[in-house]
């Protein structure tokens, strides 16, 4: 099963079409069906939030659908599916500082509900990370309201129809920021980097009760140079992520949990390129 298909060209525009550059996911899959999002200035000078899928695990896939339609700004989207919903997450400036927005459809990607608004904060709030399970959906993000970025998390537990009041899961002085989340039944993973001891590394922090109550910050790396941009996945009880790293000049490193992120195994290089490898 290691076997690669040769690439398929999902955009086609003179100008550039760009996913995430960070930690949120761009793609996401419920059986066949493949949903994908990205943002790109095809209609002018600001760029947009658009969507695409396949019906056949990505062999084919349909036409762009256009998802946002503001003179404002909107990128930097992520997505999620449960089932026949899926959620689409943005970053957009149409109220002036960043928000964050989403959008859901509950036909697999067919017909599309109308954009709802997430954050309402005097900073920025940028980058989202979100996942699902069943009907809870959690995303985190970063937010400078205070001064500089502090991770916040929000869920809906009614399949995004309404949300709870933000929760600030960093309390530290120091900036954080490039968060990610990732959850298996009720334990949600959230990871992000933060410079409190000097330089940037990965902190890790979790609830296991579906978000209601969260755990201490735990550091995940402790090594002399920058470690940046994680991103997660999980099944099970086993926990993964990777993230850049600067201790042998720009490399992807990985580390696991095998038991819901109690404990976690020893950091391991996965690249050796002599160039820089990001944003795993």
């Amino acid at each position: 099963f290691a076997q690669w298909q040769p690439d398929v060209r999902l955009s086609d525009f003179p100008i550039s079409s760009r996913v995430t550059p960070r930690v949120g996911k761009n793609i996401a899959t419920n059986g066949s069906v493949v949903h994908a999002v990205w943002d790109d200035a095809r209609h002018g000078t600001e760029r947009e939030i658009y969507y695409k899928r396949s019906t056949d695990d990505g062999i084919n896939w349909g036409a762009d659908t256009r998802l946002t339609n503001d003179p404002a700004s909107s990128q930097l989207s992520t997505l999620a599916v449960s089932g026949e919903v899926v959620y689409v997450m943005w970053y957009d400036l149409r109220n002036g500082a960043g928000e964050i927005y989403n959008k859901l459809s509950t036909d697999a990607g067919l017909t599309w509900g109308d954009d709802i608004r997430l954050t309402d904060n005097a900073g920025v709030s940028g980058h989202p990370s979100v996942t699902v399970s069943g009907q809870i959906v959690h995303v985190v993000w970063e937010d400078e309201t205070i001064g500089n970025y502090k991770i916040y998390y929000k869920r809906s537990t009614d399949g995004g129809v309404s949300w709870e009041t933000d929760t600030r899961l960093t309390n530290d002085p120091s900036g954080s920021s490039n968060c990610s989340v990732n959850v298996s039944g009720q334990v949600v993973h959230v990871f992000w980097n933060d410079d409190r001891d000097g330089n940037f590394e990965i902190y890790y922090k979790r609830s296991t009760d579906g978000g209601a109550n969260w755990g201490t910050d735990i550091r995940l790396t402790n090594d002399s140079d920058v470690s940046n941009y994680p991103s997660v996945t999980s099944s099970g009880s086993i926990v993964h992520v990777v993230w850049e790293d600067y201790r042998d000049g720009s490399e992807i490193y990985y580390k696991r949990s095998t038991d819901g992120g109690l404990n976690w195994d020893e950091d391991t290089r996965l690249t050796n390129a002599g160039s820089f490898s990001m944003y795993p």
